[in-house]
């Protein structure tokens, strides 16, 4: 979920305002980066029907990174640090034991050759850092207005880990201008990045892209996004059925000052979505309500959006725009198309109480008496056997629906009736 909101916002505004959706798979890291987490990308956005117009690999683009870092190194941005990974949390936790922010001291930058030697002759590999200008970064947000980081109070980031691999940071730069891309839009969790992602835009000597960034995810309670929401996965939703415009109807609208509507289509989506609508508050997130708007839109959904889901649960399609106008809304599910479909070709099991035997018995004589069967049969018949039995309410047309579809609720008899008797 954490990762399809940002995917969908920035489809959205690429599609709204003409321009171009770039995919782009930051795969620096070799260790953690594996082909089937690419193709649970891909499978994932194209089930949903978001489709790019650019693919592009950061492993790829090595030479680009490196050549840029030669570039930082001699403008004097990046410098050699030693410490572990451990040394650094002890200074964090000295830090705020203090009460002062857990910021990195720079002191790197007072090791002399000989430090650096010693380091370097006890194993240790160096990562790079990058050297900010401690003044304010600001710039003006997409969604949040004027913003101003000081980055006096940000620890210079690691841009090259020890291993030689490139963290996303300066890739990420490097990519938005050889892309030209103008716009990024992600979670406001990255809003510190951002400052120190200006500031790389700078020392290239660019211009920085346009930035936004959305409030975060929380549950339904306004808590934080519990570990069974945050690992809700887009493949876990595919397999439960849900219904990947629901799902994107709710996310294109949750967080915003608009309500959230189903939409039968993309372009609907396009033309409802407005960026500036996109509030501050954390977006309170709600599977159950995915669910709900799911059902909503399946009872509307008209029989050539279903028409290949019908072919495929073996329905006949001389009667199955009836069939689907019949029963959609009685379905939660198009998992269920084929249980009801099942009920139309008779294989049931009738559902027929001891003392409504006899009852049954005479409805089937009248039944047979009535065929063919048509639109005004159910009427003819019940009204006779009302009647004829005293039967009236509930106690006249259950026992008839529970024998003819072995169910107790679902789609008007009248209008079910003549299906059967085509089937």
């Amino acid at each position: 979920m954490g990762n399809l909101r940002p995917a969908l916002l920035n489809w959205l505004f690429a599609r709204k305002g003409g321009g171009q959706f770039v995919l782009r798979i930051d795969d620096t890291d070799t260790e953690r980066s594996k082909e089937e987490y690419v193709d649970g990308v891909k499978r994932d956005l194209e089930w949903l029907g978001l489709d790019w117009d650019r693919y592009e690999r950061q492993s790829v683009r090595m030479d680009r990174y490196n050549a840029v870092a030669d570039e930082l190194r001699a403008q004097g941005r990046l410098y050699t640090a030693y410490e572990t990974g451990t040394e650094l949390g002890l200074k964090r936790k000295t830090l705020l034991q203090s009460g002062r922010p857990p910021v990195y001291d720079r002191a790197a930058l007072k090791l002399t050759d000989g430090d650096k030697a010693q380091y370097e002759a006890e194993g240790r590999k160096p990562h790079w850092r990058f050297k900010l200008d401690q003044t304010r970064t600001s710039w003006t947000d997409g969604i949040r207005g004027e913003v101003n980081v000081d980055c006096a109070s940000v620890s210079d980031p690691v841009l090259i880990r020890e291993d030689g691999g490139y963290l996303y940071t300066l890739c990420s730069v490097c990519d938005d201008i050889d892309f030209g891309i103008t716009d990024v839009i992600r979670g406001e969790d990255h809003v510190t990045n951002t400052a120190t992602q200006i500031q790389i835009f700078d020392a290239m000597g660019d211009k920085p892209t346009g930035f936004a960034h959305h409030s975060l995810l929380v549950d339904a309670d306004g808590s934080g996004l519990s570990k069974r929401l945050g690992s809700l996965t887009l493949e876990s939703l595919r397999e439960a059925g849900v219904d990947p415009l629901a799902l994107l109807s709710y996310m294109a609208r949750l967080g915003t000052s608009e309500p959230i509507e189903a939409r039968a289509s993309h372009a609907e989506l396009i033309e409802g979505f407005n960026l500036g609508t996109l509030g501050r508050a954390p977006a309170r997130f709600n599977r159950e309500e995915i669910d709900a708007l799911g059902v909503k839109m399946l009872h509307t959904r008209p029989y050539e959006a279903v028409a290949a889901l019908l072919d495929s649960a073996g329905v006949d399609r001389s009667i199955a725009p009836e069939f689907w106008a019949l029963i959609r809304e009685n379905i939660d599910s198009t998992d269920e198309i084929s249980a009801w479909w099942n009920v139309i070709t008779g294989d049931i099991t009738p559902d027929i109480a001891e003392e409504d035997k006899a009852f049954v018995a005479t409805a089937q004589t009248a039944l047979d008496a009535a065929k063919p069967w048509d639109a005004d049969t159910w009427k003819a018949v019940t009204n006779v056997l009302k009647a004829e039995t005293g039967r009236k309410g509930k106690g006249l047309f259950m026992p008839l629906r529970k024998a003819l579809t072995g169910r107790s609720n679902g789609p008007d008899m009248a209008a079910l009736l003549p299906l059967l008797r085509r089937s």
